[in-house]
């Protein structure tokens, strides 16, 4: 039976406030004259007195106030530094609104919240308000920038000019949120508990960028997850939408109401189907009894809502986390041998094996299957001939040193795609597999790169890489179609039909002397059969059938071995759940493009850049989201990232040109010339229309032909009758006008 008492120590206070921890820990109590009591165990300084004794009765934690000037804000300190402020503080009472603590075996911490004015069920902020925080200071659980233990209150200095209005406490994270409606987080990170997409710890208050725009006013947390929630209702909540976006032209005849009891649908089957995916084999069938078609559980990958998807997926991965040490195996990495090493071919050394990449690829053999499994740092990095003292930078250094490696040819793995050599055409900026790298050591290098991968995805560290979204869907365990191969070489497919409809007779065909090869990926000649050396017009519909199948097929073997490594640190079978993209942002994250890049290296012809309809023009990209700005700069340039800086543009400018010869100028599209960077707009009149029709061209003009010709499939399927083949003479300037490399619209 429980007993309750009175606290005798608290009698003639009025209590306003209370917390208390778990298991052994300690109590918080604010008092109405403003004064926190604290007591129970006090190991770490967690109830706030300057030392690690425990008391069995309340006392005072926080009395004296000190004035800061500097930071116009209020300090406690505790009641025995007996201090009395210089200059004195105004004279407004204070309050504090909020106490919070917790604790458990692991969690032994403490947090208030102080403000000016009254306490209040809803409380009145009238100026700078900031936790404080004291106690046990490991997993950064205290926000103060290291893992150093705490027995004074300190105030959390991440955020300065914040008024936080709620704070709470897991067993070894933090959540608060302001009186803007942002949210910040802090600490540990392992169950993905502050919100930033990844499992990395954080050592201050770091803004949820997910929760931005949402009004958050409360917030809760639990051991290992927050909760953050508003009490306000958005203006809009509840709507549906007046019509369907026009990007979904598929839908625009089905009725706003049918389509909101789709979506609900596949939501409650997501949630029905994806806490149940373990227990299926996900490389069987559905239907293996003979009745009925065979369908293979890839094929729920369009049906299944992402978010569930990925809970599932993470909660695989989380119940494989090897959580008993802070990092793998250290391991030498030399940078300073990679320049010396690299060969006049571009490669570090023989195949690439003196990069950094190649020298870490040497050393996973020494590396154990639970030292894959860490959630953090899988290696310790120890750089030869450099003072790196290795706490975490040290690691991420090398993954991304490695990343570069990859990507600008010291190692053999990938090459740029076919119309990146060409410089026409989309996904110039993104990489391929080398389908020539079959090396015993080359699938080596491919298992450790999908080792990479893994890491990625299990440690939620995004990797810098732009594998074009063949390579993705290949290792999401989907199948190559004709249009994956147009993305990435847009001369195949026509040159292909090309053969298979020319009209030339037999001698004409002969006297041509094609041979019977295919360029492969990286441009070398594959022959394709032992029975023919030449292409005839007997045999072109089977060199055609071989061309195809080859191109499909020829980074099998490669995705095979990234595949096997992958499979190393993560559930290889629950991918085929996945599209090609969804496993892209998974490893690499959302690519951001930030408009002030843009911004600085745009330029202006036949307009200035004060007038209205640059302006609209900014706004409308201000409005796109990130992918809806990846695909303008696929539309306007033909890659889908800007560069990392200013100086990565090399000298090239993103021009803006006025069309001044369309009229009515509302009822055309812009236009672009990837090639020059180019986008040409009419006077629309405006914003909304400009938008309108520049949506419209960034969903629908994504192939840089003028006459379609890539985009007939081998049915022989007709091109559309509206595209139109512009050359723009008198425009072209200083510009040469390329129509096979532009993108043109229909009038």
């Amino acid at each position: 039976m429980v007993t309750v008492f009175q606290v005798e120590a608290l009698q003639g206070y009025r209590v306003i406030d209370i917390a208390c921890g778990s298991g052994d820990a300690q109590t918080l109590c604010l008092t109405d004259d403003d004064t926190v009591w604290s007591w129970g165990d006090g190991d770490y300084g967690k109830l706030g007195r300057g030392g690690s004794d425990g008391c069995k009765v309340p006392m005072k934690a926080l009395e004296w106030l000190k004035w800061n000037v500097d930071h116009n804000s209020l300090w406690l300190l505790p009641s025995r530094e007996q201090y009395i402020p210089e200059p004195k503080p105004p004279k407004k009472k204070l309050n504090l609104l909020l106490v919070a603590s917790d604790s458990d075996d692991e969690n032994e911490h403490a947090s208030v919240r102080t403000a000016l004015d009254h306490y209040r069920a809803e409380p009145i902020i009238s100026m700078d308000t900031r936790p404080l925080e004291w106690g046990k200071g490991d997993y950064h659980r205290l926000g103060h920038g290291s893992d150093d233990h705490v027995r004074r209150p300190r105030q959390v200095q991440g955020l300065q000019g914040k008024k936080v209005i709620a704070i709470a406490t897991g067993s070894l994270h933090c959540v608060c949120c302001t009186e803007d409606g942002e949210v910040y987080t802090w600490g540990d990170n392992d169950e993905g508990q502050l919100g930033d997409g990844t499992t990395n710890a954080i050592q201050r208050p770091r803004l949820v960028a997910a929760l931005q725009g949402k009004k958050i006013n409360r917030v809760a947390c639990g051991s290992a997850h927050t909760l953050a929630w508003s009490t306000s209702k958005p203006a809009n909540a509840g709507k549906l939408p007046t019509q369907v976006p026009m990007e979904y032209n598929h839908l625009q005849e089905i009725p706003i109401i049918a389509l909101r009891n789709r979506l609900l649908l596949l939501h409650h089957i997501s949630e029905l189907f994806c806490p149940c995916i373990p227990m299926f084999d996900l490389e069987g069938r559905l239907d293996e009894t003979g009745q009925g078609p065979s369908i293979g559980f890839d094929t729920l990958r369009g049906i299944l809502i992402s978010q569930g998807k990925e809970a599932a997926f993470r909660k695989v991965v989380q119940a494989t986390m090897v959580r008993d040490r802070q990092h793998g195996p250290v391991v030498e990495l030399n940078r300073i041998q990679v320049k010396r090493s690299r060969s006049k071919g571009g490669l570090a050394g023989p195949d690439g094996t003196k990069s950094v990449f190649g020298q870490m690829c040497a050393k996973m053999s020494s590396f154990s299957p639970d030292s894959l499994l860490l959630p953090h740092r899988v290696w310790k990095v120890k750089f030869v001939g450099e003072s790196v003292d290795d706490c975490g930078g040290g690691y991420s250094e090398s993954i991304a040193e490695m990343c570069e490696e990859l990507q600008n040819g010291l190692t053999p793995l990938l090459i740029v795609t076919p119309n990146g050599r060409d410089e026409s055409g989309a996904n110039r900026d993104c990489f391929l597999l080398n389908p020539a790298a079959k090396s015993l050591l080359h699938m080596n290098m491919f298992r450790f790169l999908g080792v990479l991968l893994g890491i990625a995805i299990r440690t939620g560290s995004p990797l810098s890489l732009n594998l074009a979204e063949p390579v993705w869907k290949q290792l999401a365990g989907m199948n190559l179609t004709i249009a994956d191969l147009s993305e990435v070489d847009k001369d195949f497919i026509p040159g292909l039909m090309y053969i298979r409809d020319n009209e030339a007779t037999s001698e004409e065909f002969e006297a041509m002397s094609l041979p019977f090869t295919v360029p492969n990926a990286s441009g070398q000649d594959i022959q394709l059969s032992s029975k023919y050396t030449h292409i005839t017009l007997d045999n072109r519909a089977e060199y055609v059938r071989l061309a195809i199948n080859y191109r499909l097929h020829e980074f099998d073997e490669q995705v095979a071995a990234v595949r096997e490594g992958m499979a190393r640190v993560v559930p290889v079978p629950l991918l085929s759940l996945f599209t090609g993209y969804e496993l892209e942002t998974m490893v690499c994250g959302s690519p951001d493009i930030p408009l002030h890049l843009l911004k600085s290296v745009a330029t202006y012809k036949g307009i200035e850049p004060t007038a209205s309809l640059i302006q609209w023009f900014w706004e409308v990209m201000e409005s796109f989201s990130n992918t809806e700005r990846s695909l303008f700069l696929r539309f306007v340039w033909g890659r889908t990232r800007l560069p990392r800086t200013i100086a990565d543009f090399r000298g090239r400018d993103f021009v803006i040109q006025v069309l001044d010869k369309y009229n009515p100028p509302d009822h055309f599209l812009p236009e672009s010339y990837t090639c020059f960077f180019l986008l040409k707009l009419p006077r629309y009149s405006c914003k909304q229309v400009l938008e309108e029709k520049l949506k419209y061209a960034i969903h629908f003009c994504k192939s840089i032909d003028t006459d379609d010709y890539a985009r007939i499939a081998l049915t022989g399927e007709p091109a559309a009758d509206d595209s139109s083949d512009d050359s723009d003479n008198e425009d072209a300037d200083s510009f040469a006008s390329d129509s096979t490399q532009d993108y043109l619209t229909g009038h």
